[in-house]
């Protein structure tokens, strides 16, 4: 089922996702955590892309398809452009469908310093482009990333917009955005998407905090604003670890009910791979979904 068809309902669809684990791990060693939150039942589980390599797309496939086939809950694999030559984004297309994937979230990736990057396309919209005009995967569903505080890169949020017009006219069929702390970022960049044509399903990414560390670590390649609000909350539980998970999974569901209260299409949660902190936010916000 194409994952663009869930929205279709009127109802906002909860997702989940996942990463796979490092090379030097066998995908069992996640297995567990992606049952567990298979139970909760999310609307789908997308699973990232590790960085490069062959290991990193059997990865992202093999679970992927450990969710779609055994665990009875859609799939999206993630790829990136960064990663893969025109004839490896085919190969790893076919070794999606040939596992039973429908749904894919189309990415350009993060650039490696110690990996040099493929350069067949510049952009998510080119590999789009390019699976598009595929009638093989005329089937599969594409969706695509977004930044509500504009993509690092980009010069300022009217351009990334602008460039998320093409990627939505490439034919992604929905938006994940890219996690953020304050709503009010997200609401502002939904106006201006909608100004701009863009009418497509947007679901807004949510991470739970769970240390410190993780949060200086994804504001770094992310660039998220961080509220006062959420600041003092940090400072005050760092030291306290089980105290600043407990916040940030009440953190979180605030956002979650703000966004529902608001129309927002989509949850889609990064569960950093920990059903304790999906379960508690989704018992906390499951009534209002």
């Amino acid at each position: 089922m194409k994952i663009s068809e869930m929205f279709k309902t009127g109802k906002p669809v909860l997702s989940f996702e996942v990463f796979p684990p490092k090379k030097t791990s066998g995908v069992e060693s996640i297995t567990a955590a992606v049952d567990e939150l298979a139970e909760l039942k999310p609307a789908y589980i997308s699973v990232t892309y590790g960085a490069g390599g062959n290991t990193a797309n059997t990865f992202t496939r093999d679970i992927a398809a450990h969710i779609k086939n055994d665990c009875g809950i859609e799939a999206m694999a993630h790829i990136t452009c960064v990663n893969n030559s025109k004839e490896e984004v085919l190969t790893v297309m076919d070794s999606f469908t040939e596992a039973g994937i429908e749904n894919i979230l189309a990415l350009r990736g993060d650039i490696n310093p110690n990996v040099p990057p493929k350069t067949d396309f510049s952009h998510a919209s080119d590999m789009i482009t390019f699976i598009r005009s595929h009638s093989k995967y005329d089937n599969i569903g594409i969706s695509g990333a977004c930044y509500p505080e504009g993509h690092t890169e980009a010069e300022s949020l009217t351009e990334d917009i602008i460039n998320l017009r093409e990627k939505v006219n490439a034919g992604a069929e929905e938006l994940i955005s890219q996690l953020f702390f304050d709503n009010a970022f997200f609401y502002d960049f939904r106006e201006k998407a909608k100004i701009a044509g863009i009418n497509i399903p947007i679901s807004a990414g949510i991470m739970p905090v769970t240390s410190k560390s993780q949060i200086e670590r994804m504001v770094t390649m992310c660039g998220a604003s961080l509220p006062q609000k959420f600041v003092r909350m940090v400072t005050k539980y760092e030291s306290r670890p089980d105290a600043l998970i407990d916040a940030g999974i009440a953190y979180a569901a605030d956002q979650i009910a703000d966004l529902l209260s608001s129309g927002v299409d989509g949850i889609h949660l990064y569960t950093m791979n920990n059903p304790y902190v999906a379960r508690k936010i989704v018992d906390m916000i499951g009534k209002l979904l």
